[in-house]
């Protein structure tokens, strides 16, 4: 980690260096050009010393350009004029000093012109610089705050998505938790019932629950897993209730074989299950069947679970804690891209189809 930060950072000033060096080149380049153009003598060394000494001290001065940024702003205009105002003044004078007197010691004081003294010259020089110097500063302090606040908008950017992220996660993780004490009360009134009247079916229901309870601890942050692991959940919930129902339940799974590998939300098919059990099949006094079918359909994934059951009430389908919390769950892992149907089948029994987005696990 150390070593990568040291990376960028190193990455970033030769980012900066390139940039000054090639801003002095162009500089020198046009002085040059404006020399040939005017038909002085072409003098290479004077105008290069020159703008790379200009350029690469406000190289230097740009990380205390960025420093008096940040402790002028965010806090009113009052103190931003105050800071950067003086500031401003005095960095280009000090660079202007610190500029001639480098240029003075490595080629020479230039030649005044002939109608002014050396003085005059080199005063008039030295305002001309401080001038640009001070614009220099202004410019280099907009671009210096206009990069931290992209910066600041992008981490709060990130912050926000990150949030959002975990509210979604603690919404799709209270979602779940409802489902387990929901399918254990209902679990638990079943083994009640068979306590006495049938004991060895009651410890055989209390076993396959262990089991059950187990599978759905190993998995208790997953919000999306296999869909061979989903089924691992749904056999062992089947075979609770295969206690329960004993002769009167038949299950048939077909399951297509390049879905095992897609990613389903974490109980997605238990609540639909038990929904068609409790709902369909439960009051039907002969046996019942459940199919639960698997397929592929482009970028889609389609589960279907099928039985033969009463039926939807006349009033029509009404959510109950498991249809709604797959809804809920659904909507928020996809969006609009999922949906949940649910309608009796013309020969009898009811049918819920879910579709969301093909993912398959990362190998």
């Amino acid at each position: 980690m150390f070593n990568r930060i040291a990376s960028l950072r190193w990455k970033t000033w030769g980012l900066v260096f390139v940039f000054w060096t090639m801003l002095a080149l162009s500089y020198t380049a046009s002085m040059v050009i404006s020399s040939i153009s005017e038909g002085s003598p072409v003098a290479w060394s004077r105008p290069f010393t020159w703008n790379l000494t200009n350029f690469y001290l406000w190289m230097l001065l740009t990380p205390l350009v960025a420093w008096l940024g940040r402790r002028g702003g965010g806090h009113g205009w009052a103190r931003f004029w105050a800071v950067h105002v003086p500031c401003s003044v005095a960095i280009a004078a000090i660079q202007v000093m610190i500029l001639m007197s480098i240029y003075w010691l490595l080629c020479g004081p230039p030649a005044s012109r002939s109608d002014m003294s050396f003085v005059a010259f080199a005063r008039m020089q030295s305002v001309y610089n401080v001038h640009l110097g001070w614009i220099t500063y202004w410019v280099l302090l907009v671009v210096l705050r206009g990069m931290e606040s992209q910066r600041r908008l992008r981490d709060e950017r990130l912050r926000s998505s990150q949030l959002e992220t975990r509210l979604v996660q603690s919404q799709l993780q209270t979602l779940r938790v409802q489902l387990q004490p929901h399918f254990l009360f209902n679990t638990l009134n079943a083994i009640s019932a068979l306590a006495l009247a049938d004991p060895v079916q009651a410890r055989l229901m209390i076993a396959r629950l262990s089991d059950f309870l187990r599978l759905t601890l190993e998995e208790r942050h997953a919000q999306q897993v296999p869909l061979s692991r989903e089924l691992e959940f749904l056999e062992c919930y089947l075979g609770i209730q295969q206690v329960r129902f004993q002769d009167r339940l038949t299950t048939h799974l077909d399951i297509a074989g390049n879905t095992v590998h897609a990613l389903v939300p974490n109980m997605i098919l238990q609540p639909l299950v038990e929904n068609a059990l409790h709902h369909g099949l439960l009051d039907k006094p002969e046996r019942g069947t459940l199919h639960i079918v698997t397929r592929r359909d482009g970028d889609e994934l389609h589960l279907q679970v099928d039985d033969d059951g009463l039926g939807l009430p006349p009033g029509g389908p009404k959510d109950g804690l498991g249809l709604g919390n797959t809804r809920t769950r659904l909507e928020i892992l996809f969006g609009t891209a999922a949906t949940l149907e649910l309608w009796n089948k013309p020969e009898g029994g009811t049918r819920v189809e879910l579709r969301f987005p093909f993912r398959e696990q990362a190998t």
